[in-house]
């Protein structure tokens, strides 16, 4: 049976080391459930004995009543959280310390269990219906045809666990009972399932879709198997393609044996698409969540550039004829005149003549 002791009120009441220190004052803990009525005893004190309370240093403001030693606090809730210190009067000294820390029993977990990496093992998850407010830790144990597996608890996820496999394309069910345990009570759930069912790889990986050259109608798309899957060689996996134009909302579906690669052929011209693949065991289990969405436009011809200039050609060379400044344009009834100007001049010498 493993116990899980990690919870994330620990990990935030854990002491944090900095440049320069100053005493805390922790005091012990004492949980009570939200909603009830709560009474504090301040340390061995007679009951003849009169204190005084604070709360992380400053007077109890919330609703309470004192008697002798003791406070009472009526239906608390997180606000009521802190650090609760009695002192005693006439003098003032300190008696005792308590750290108060409203919170609820653990109720029913939700669990779910799969299989990523078949045939070599699975992995289990399980949530809390409501939030305990309070460190809770988890119990959990593994059955499988009357005997207890091995159980890893998973170093990244706190509500994780992973299990091998004992043996593959067995018949007995497993069941999964977890038992989430705080200082106000535990609660245990169970979950039962045959292996085929557990059975669902991570998406392909890597997919690519590329336009295919002088075929505006097509798509060349190609993916990687999952990574987690462990022997693609004995346990083959088939893939599910969806595609569809970015202007449309209607996919279109291939299913394909154990191929890699597909080329789509009823694609509009032109159009950007959207396309993701989906894997599945051949045999056993359900499908992947769809791969990351690649998008693709397909062929829509070559733009041709004009073609360079070589600087050193003759062509490019400027003439040193050539004007340097741009003319002002010159009207059509100017460029008459400058045409005929000569022969004007020649007939009016003759009549002089």
């Amino acid at each position: 049976m493993l116990n899980l002791m990690i919870s994330v009120t620990d990990i935030l009441s854990a002491p944090i080391c900095v440049k320069y220190y100053w005493p805390i004052e922790l005091g012990r803990n004492q949980y009570e459930k939200m909603g009830s009525d709560v009474t504090m005893l301040c340390g061995s004190l007679d009951n003849s004995t009169s204190v005084t309370w604070k709360v992380n240093g400053t007077d109890v403001r919330a609703p309470h009543r004192v008697e002798g030693p003791r406070l009472l606090l009526t239906q608390v809730n997180s606000s009521h959280n802190g650090l609760y210190s009695c002192f005693q009067n006439p003098h003032g000294e300190r008696r005792d310390s308590i750290n108060l820390r409203i919170g609820l029993p653990p109720g029913d977990l939700i669990i779910t269990c799969r299989s990523n990496t078949y045939p070599k093992g699975f992995y289990c998850t399980w949530t809390m219906l409501h939030r305990t407010f309070i460190p809770t830790t988890f119990e959990v144990d593994v059955q499988h045809n009357q005997r207890s597996l091995e159980v890893q608890a998973d170093p990244f996820h706190k509500n994780r666990c992973h299990v091998r496999f004992p043996e593959v394309f067995s018949s007995f069910r497993y069941l999964v009972n977890i038992t989430a345990v705080n200082a106000l009570g535990k609660a245990a759930s169970t979950y039962s399932f045959e292996e085929s069912s557990i059975v669902k790889p991570d998406p392909p990986e890597r997919v690519v879709a590329t336009p295919v050259r002088n075929n505006p109608r097509r798509l060349e798309v190609t993916w990687n198997s999952p990574s987690t899957w462990p022997d693609i060689n004995s346990f083959p996996l088939k893939y599910f393609l969806r595609y569809r134009p970015l202007i449309r909302e209607q996919w279109q579906h291939v299913e394909l044996s154990d191929s890699t690669s597909h080329t789509i052929t009823d694609a509009y011209a032109g159009k950007e698409y959207i396309i993701q693949v989906a894997a599945k065991d051949t045999e056993i289990g359900t499908w992947s969540d769809w791969s990351v969405a690649v998008h693709a436009t397909t062929w829509i011809g070559e733009i041709t550039s004009p073609p360079e200039v070589d600087p050193t050609s003759p062509s490019s060379v400027p003439s040193s004829k050539a004007p340097q400044k741009a003319e002002p344009p010159v009207g059509r009834a100017a460029r008459v005149l400058t045409l005929f100007s000569p022969l004007m001049l020649g007939m009016l010498l003759l009549l002089m003549w």
